[in-house]
């Protein structure tokens, strides 16, 4: 890689970095596709590999700007993680079995489901809202960020951990991270605030990609692509750091709606390449 490759990848990195901590999904999602389009020719196996390194980062770093708000429900953040290893395991495997064309056309499936449901989700979850629901398997939470604003929720457990596993394969196997389904699923289906939500799974998306990438390190998935790695995780450890503090200021709609665009676009050009 040149000179200019490298400044041109960091500065991809940072606006991964920067709209993925956003929006509390990881990144992976913005930067697979731009992967796919960059590298034609590329086996999966190997730009998976390469997403979820840099998700672990972008996560990792994100993580510690959302700690440091005190927004990070770390006892369901473990308890989520855990579940989600076995599912990053079995996806990080299964990549290396799909061939491109085929892994282009579940991704780019993937990317016009997800742009559908963003474009039609119901109004946004309000930052305090309190379940009423009851039952012997909700855990029941109380947070106070750094603002001093009081969180109460509780959620389902079981049914967290269920989404987790499924989370954990899905983001492994397509190298997206999986906060793009995390978040809406930890806000809709489990009664967390967005803002909760968005760090909690920046944290377990942290220990998920880890788990990942570890595999494919192991079974040899990185026999190229370290320049890029490298390149990458500049930029998102600054991004997300940028994204994090912008969470704070920035509303939430025009993002989604932005979002949802973008993901339509996208996958619509992956799905023309791949037929």
């Amino acid at each position: 890689m040149t000179a200019l490759n490298y400044l041109e990848f960091i500065c991809l990195g940072v606006a991964v970095g920067c709209y993925g901590t956003l929006i509390g999904a990881g990144g992976g999602f913005v930067l697979m596709p731009v992967l796919l389009l960059l590298y034609p020719n590329q086996n999966a196996n190997l730009l998976t590999s390469i997403s979820l390194a840099i998700v672990f980062f972008n996560a990792l770093s994100g993580t510690e700007a959302y700690s440091l708000m005190k927004r990070i429900d770390y006892r369901s953040g473990l308890m989520f993680s855990l579940a989600t290893i076995p599912g990053a395991v079995l996806g990080a495997l299964n990549t290396a079995y799909v061939p491109r064309r085929l892994f282009d056309f579940i991704f780019a499936i993937l990317l016009l489901v997800g742009a559908v449901f963003l474009a039609l989700r119901p109004r946004e979850v309000e930052n305090n809202r309190i379940s009423i629901s009851k039952g012997r398997n909700r855990s029941m939470r109380i947070l106070v960020d750094s603002h001093g604003k009081k969180y109460e929720y509780n959620f389902n457990w079981p049914l967290g951990m269920m989404i987790s596993v499924i989370v954990g394969y899905v983001s492994s196997f397509l190298g997206i991270g999986g906060g793009i389904i995390h978040v809406p699923a930890l806000c809709y289906l489990l009664n967390f605030p967005i803002h909760i939500a968005t760090a909690t799974s920046h944290f377990v998306l942290a220990i998920m990609a880890l788990t990942g990438t570890i595999v494919h390190i192991i079974t040899g998935a990185f026999t190229q692509g370290v320049h890029q790695i490298i390149a990458l995780a500049i930029g998102v450890v600054i991004g997300a750091q940028i994204g994090a503090r912008l969470s704070e200021k920035v509303q939430g709609s025009w993002i989604i709606r932005s979002l949802a665009m973008a993901l339509g676009v996208v996958g619509l050009r992956i799905l023309f390449v791949a037929w």
